[in-house]
């Protein structure tokens, strides 16, 4: 039997993923690349926008009409954040959400083996526990995920994943660092540590991120730990200050911003200020060293009632952050969220104006930044052979490069000297 998974959306559903197929190898399956033939393809789904919706249904109707006898899985945010919707999809043959994700296979065989279409959405409830879904490999990364927290307990006016994720719940630290073991036994020397809500994690249990950075960099083999999205307000004094302290960290933080008006801010229920976020991002640099660190972000734009003056504000305060690199996206209405309600919805083709200018403007500082690291050394995780000497990768501020490295494999760290930038990677050489 063969198995063919399409992922949308995070490094969560990544991970989740990675499980999921790990799950169906132990029961004999094989994992069927895209475009190849299979038994059984299964949409793990994003539902941060409509267009992802559509891209999940379009994806499993096209499997559907070129493989008319396989079983079709729509899983993961969308049907858990619009089950009703979802279970009229009628393509697939087994709609379940976020929840008891391990039932996933024995409905797949129950389908196998004749059952008629299933549909089994659990609503999320206070007080349920974190689902352990360990995994040992990932397919095609030099990379690990491992998945810490679920769950977000915020409310931000254009966000529906609270609704599609339920409420915050961390993951043992026992469980995490036994999986950290696993995959150090498999041959990964760097791990990304994800979440719905990373800097939530411990919340509920009485421990901490720092607490779980300073434990994860203690297994043997795990060289270098990287850390997902984190909210500015939720990173304090001596968070910073205990993470500066583990050499393995990656100094490269994914500082979410969503916009650099504070009046935006507030009209997306975001509860912090551009003023504290720059005073987040300043102790960042000052602990981590200005050279050494580097920030990114996300950054919406468009959002409803933002003015012209708004968005100005807004690109001069994201320019001059200095990111190396930012996520720039026009403002997509969310049925399910307050902000879709929201009066002075800006035009799509002012949503799009402002998303190039944004873009522009971060590109060019992008470039200004990976300009002035030409002639550094750096350390890169190889990852992408390009030929038998050629890798792409990424240095620990996660500046992209291909490498020049005779003699390596994917999945070595290396240590380099970077050169040119091309406009999408630095020229690096190994020494």
């Amino acid at each position: 039997m063969r198995v063919c998974f399409y992922t949308l959306g995070c490094k969560v559903n990544l991970n989740e993923t990675g499980a999921l197929e790990q799950m169906f190898r132990a029961n004999g399956f094989t994992i069927a690349q895209e475009g190849e033939a299979a038994d059984v393809f299964i949409v793990n789904s994003c539902t941060v926008t409509n267009f992802g919706d559509q891209k999940s249904r379009k994806w499993l109707r096209r499997k559907k009409r070129e493989n008319p006898g396989a079983v079709t899985v729509l899983t993961g945010c969308y049907p858990q954040a619009f089950p009703e919707e979802a279970a009229q999809f009628m393509e697939a043959d087994l709609v379940c959400g976020n929840g008891d994700r391990k039932a996933i296979l024995d409905n797949v065989l129950k389908l196998l083996d004749g059952h008629e279409r299933i549909v089994a959405i659990t609503p999320h409830q206070r007080g349920e526990k974190f689902e352990e879904l360990p995994v040992e490999r990932f397919e095609t990364h030099t990379r690990a995920f491992i998945k810490v927290e679920d769950g977000c307990n915020r409310q931000c006016a254009y966000c529906v994943i609270p609704r599609a994720r339920g409420p915050v719940r961390s993951r043992s630290e026992i469980s995490i660092l036994e999986e950290l073991r696993r995959l150090a036994a498999s041959g990964y020397c760097e791990v990304v540590l994800t979440a719905i809500s990373l800097p939530s994690y411990g919340k509920d249990t009485g421990t901490g991120l720092a607490e779980l950075v300073e434990h994860a960099a203690a297994v043997a083999g795990i060289e270098r730990i990287r850390l997902g999205s984190l909210d500015p307000d939720m990173l304090t004094d001596d968070d910073i200050r205990r993470l500066a302290a583990v050499p393995k960290l990656c100094p490269q933080f994914h500082l979410s911003l969503q916009s650099g008006s504070s009046k935006t801010l507030r009209a997306m229920r975001r509860p912090y200020t551009t003023e504290q976020y720059a005073a987040v991002a300043a102790k960042l640099r000052e602990a981590f060293g200005e050279e050494n660190v580097s920030i990114t972000t996300d950054v919406i734009v468009g959002f409803p009632g933002e003015t012209e003056q708004d968005f100005e504000d807004s690109m001069a305060f994201v320019a001059g952050q200095r990111f190396l690199k930012v996520h720039v996206f026009p403002y997509s209405r969310r049925e399910g969220t307050p902000a879709f309600d929201f009066p002075n919805q800006v035009p799509e083709h002012e949503k799009e104006s402002r998303s190039r200018r944004m873009t522009a403007a971060v590109e060019k500082v992008r470039a200004e930044l990976a300009h002035a690291a030409q002639g550094r050394t750096a350390q890169v995780l190889l990852e992408t052979p390009l030929s038998s000497t050629l890798f792409t990768g990424y240095t620990k501020q996660y500046l992209p490069v291909v490498v020049n490295a005779p003699g390596h494999k994917s999945g070595e760290i290396v240590t380099v000297t970077l050169g040119e930038w091309d406009g999408k990677r630095c020229r690096a050489q190994a020494q």
